[in-house]
């Protein structure tokens, strides 16, 4: 049984992390093909480490609760597996939520940027590039995203 709880625990872990959307400056969505985008340039005035929170949607708690479920299920019979199974799978839900939320937390820079026809702006995306005070860089916006590039 512990083998399964194993590979459920693992293949919950997996599903999670394919789910995860990008905040990267590099990755565009199939919507932002064949748009025009504005660009602006300016100077980097600063970096920031930051932490992009992960995703938090029911598909963690649901497929933890699905595994504490089935695992509490296995424990002592007739009544008493009947408890464990929802304690479990409470139990499971939260860890599931929990484990969703850490798998897909990511590392982000918070860029702040001084526009070279005046003003300041701070962009944050994922920390997939580096950017170094001074650099001249391009600010590539959508509409409603914005994304730091080189």
């Amino acid at each position: 049984m512990k083998a399964t709880r194993l590979l459920a625990i693992g293949l919950l872990s997996l599903f999670v992390a394919a789910c995860a959307s990008s905040n990267s400056g590099s990755v565009y969505s199939r919507d932002d093909a064949r748009k025009v985008q504005t660009v602006r340039t300016g100077i980097v005035e600063s970096v920031r480490q930051v932490k992009l929170e992960g995703t938090k949607t029911p598909i963690g708690t649901v497929a933890g609760g699905a595994v504490g479920g089935i695992a509490g299920s296995s424990v002592g019979g007739g009544r008493g597996s009947a408890i464990a199974a929802v304690i479990g799978a409470v139990a499971g839900g939260i860890a599931g939520s929990a484990i969703e939320e850490g798998v897909t937390r990511k590392d982000g820079l918070e860029i702040t940027i001084k526009l070279d026809g005046g003003g300041l702006v701070a962009v944050v995306q994922e920390a997939d590039e580096a950017f170094n005070i001074g650099e001249k860089v391009r600010l590539i916006e959508n509409g409603s995203t914005t994304r730091v590039s080189h």
